[in-house]
């Protein structure tokens, strides 16, 4: 089944953001595949804001690849960015299945970079800039 969550503006984020958990149920390990500027980091941090993370501690791993935060249930949550990466390799030099084996949540964004190496069972949701600047966050489960 396609879920679809559709974002017109700012005002909408965090709502979508609550409705996105909601739906997406036990999911743990979440890829975002959008382009640049769509707003992966925006929807990560309105994420982290549902989940009670601090939302001033939230900010793209771009150069550290990897973020870790705490739930306000006292969870870790850890944020990549893969971007920079040039071969899944280096995702393993960090310890990779470390964070996605810990049962934490853990939120990608460019997990194309590291497609070969992403568990099945990794939720691969899109992000799309509408002509009107909206967003649409699509999955499949």
């Amino acid at each position: 089944m396609e879920h679809r969550i559709v974002i017109h503006n700012l005002r909408e984020i965090d709502s979508a953001a609550a409705r996105f958990l909601q739906e997406i149920g036990d999911a743990r390990l979440i890829a975002f595949y959008a382009p640049m500027g769509a707003g992966k980091t925006t929807f990560t941090t309105a994420l982290c804001r549902a989940l009670g993370v601090d939302a001033d501690a939230v900010s793209s791993p771009t150069f550290a690849i990897v973020n870790e935060y705490r739930t306000g249930a006292g969870e870790s949550l850890f944020h990549f960015d893969f971007y920079r990466l040039g071969k899944a390799s280096e995702a393993l030099d960090i310890g990779f299945y470390d964070y996605i084996d810990s049962g934490c949540m853990c939120i990608m964004e460019w997990p194309e970079n590291i497609e070969e190496i992403l568990p099945e069972e990794c939720l691969k949701v899109s992000i799309s800039v509408q002509d009107d600047e909206s967003r649409v966050v699509t999955w499949q489960d």
